[in-house]
């Protein structure tokens, strides 16, 4: 079948934008997802929301291909009939700290035109530990010292917002983009921890006119690899793109309305304004992300690279669905219009996306801080009320196992607990590696910590998966 290729281009005036919008962490995902409903939104609505891109460690060469290519670039939107190629033009900047001094990123935030300031940080960038400012993190300790010179999400935004204060302009929206659920609380609860740690009334200008809206965002956006550039490649008369991105049509944002300026034109571009996030971020979460870490381990140890390739398998195409539908779905609040079997149906579909290479080895990256989230908060209340959850369980075990052929095989984990957990696992094996990681209340709370049955549970799955495989261990726990 012969591909149907659908070009979309701004429809606005791009010299007409002003920096308005501060987008720190200007990854993959915030390329294929923000920016997209941005220009969608001024296609539709109009506006001047320019975007600074701003990267804080890694990714400065990008940043300046990015300038050299004019801000312009494109989005690969691919399933296996249609193929979007939209042109992304509504960034007016970028910034990188190492590079353009630390002062003009802060000068930015302090800016007349900010509006906003949007993250895509990942759940390590926010410096929290079960919940709070972790004030023992090695940024945060350093940023504390020198406040001025900061080189943390955190510390930038607390000192950019100091410099707005003091230049007398008035607040602005803090935007979190990142899988988590209360992001805006956690991001809010972070920021204000930092800046009372630094000057009461700072934090008390902060709490009074800067807003943190939580969001829920979703689309599957894979790392670029060879495959990705070959498709922009081909899509761009046979010029390189390097800030391109391939990634699936499927995009949702849904935005706590809470905004302390008049905000982007989002919704105009497709996202859904509401009162309470939360319902739409526990079902995403937990059976999206869930799905995903569950693959991620059972599915890489199998030696299956890819989402696409796990769905082409019987057993783990069922699993899936049966831990969305079987384990999550009892943890999740009912929400008025969406059918959660018609929900996980869709998401089955989604992961079989043929023209997305999404690695199981990506979406393990960082597993330790993704785990409350998408399958130890799902565990806890199952545990509660007594519902079996026998796939949750083997994706934790399937986590624990991962990490011990990682040590094994001398590989490299990224995680930001790799040191220790790969020292935990050259040291020991079967039950006690289980215990010792399990004990680790860097993970785990000390509810799930002390529960029996939690502990039983993973070290049988465990075992489960050394015994009989990690297939086999998933196939013989299956229902009919």
């Amino acid at each position: 079948m012969q591909e149907t290729i659908i070009r979309a281009n701004p429809e606005f005036d791009t010299a007409a934008l002003r920096p308005r919008i501060l987008h720190i962490g200007f990854g993959g995902f915030a390329r294929a997802h923000p920016m997209v409903y941005l220009q969608e939104g001024m296609n539709k609505a109009g506006g001047d929301f320019g975007v600074v891109a701003v990267r804080l460690n890694s990714g400065m060469e990008e940043l300046t291909t990015l300038d050299e290519a004019g801000h312009s670039y494109l989005i690969a939107e691919m399933d296996a009939e249609t193929v979007t190629a939209r042109q992304i033009g509504v960034v007016v900047g970028t910034c990188h700290p190492k590079r353009d001094g630390i002062d003009t990123l802060l000068d930015l935030i302090a800016s007349e035109p900010m509006a906003v300031i949007s993250l895509t940080i990942t759940e390590k960038g926010y410096c929290v530990r079960n919940g709070h400012l972790d004030l023992e993190n090695k940024g945060i300790i350093a940023d504390l010292a020198n406040p001025e010179e900061p080189g943390t999400a955190i510390g930038v935004i607390v000192e950019g917002l100091s410099r707005r204060r003091e230049a007398g302009r008035d607040g602005l929206t803090v935007l979190s983009c990142d899988n988590q659920p209360d992001n805006g609380k956690l991001a809010r609860a972070a920021v204000l921890s930092y800046a009372h740690q630094r000057d009461t009334k700072l934090a008390d200008w902060i709490d009074a006119n800067v807003s943190f809206p939580s969001t829920m965002v979703d689309r599957v956006v894979p790392a670029l690899d060879d495959y990705g550039r070959g498709v922009l490649r081909s899509l761009n008369d046979g010029k390189e793109d390097d800030n391109g991105i391939v990634c699936e049509p499927f995009r949702q944002w849904v935005i706590e309305d809470d905004f302390a300026t008049a905000h982007p034109p989002f919704e105009e571009g497709g996202a859904m304004m509401t009162d309470d996030v939360r319902p739409f971020e526990m079902m995403k979460l937990r059976m999206l992300n869930g799905a995903h870490t569950f693959l991620a381990m059972l599915g890489s140890l199998s030696g299956l690279e890819t989402v696409s390739a796990c769905m082409e398998d019987e057993v783990f195409r069922k699993a899936a669905r049966q831990l969305m539908l079987n384990e999550q779905r009892p943890t999740l609040p009912a929400i008025e219009g969406v059918d959660l079997e018609e929900y996980a149906d869709a998401l089955i579909q989604r992961f079989s996306n043929p023209k997305l290479k999404h690695r199981t080895s990506q979406i393990a990256w960082d597993t330790s801080q993704k785990l409350p989230q998408r399958l130890l908060h799902g565990i806890a209340e199952n545990v509660e009320s007594s519902n079996p959850w026998p796939l949750l369980a083997l994706a934790v075990a399937g986590w624990i196992r991962f990490v011990k052929v990682t040590a094994d095989e001398g590989g490299k984990l990224t995680d930001p607990l790799s040191e220790e957990l790969l020292a935990e696992a050259k040291d020991y094996d079967g039950d006690q590696l289980v215990d010792r990681i399990l004990s680790n209340e860097a993970i785990f709370d000390e509810q799930l910590r002390r529960e029996p049955d939690f502990r039983s549970a993973i070290t049988g799955a465990y075992r489960y998966i050394v015994e009989k495989g990690p297939r086999g261990a998933v196939r013989a726990v299956l229902k009919e």
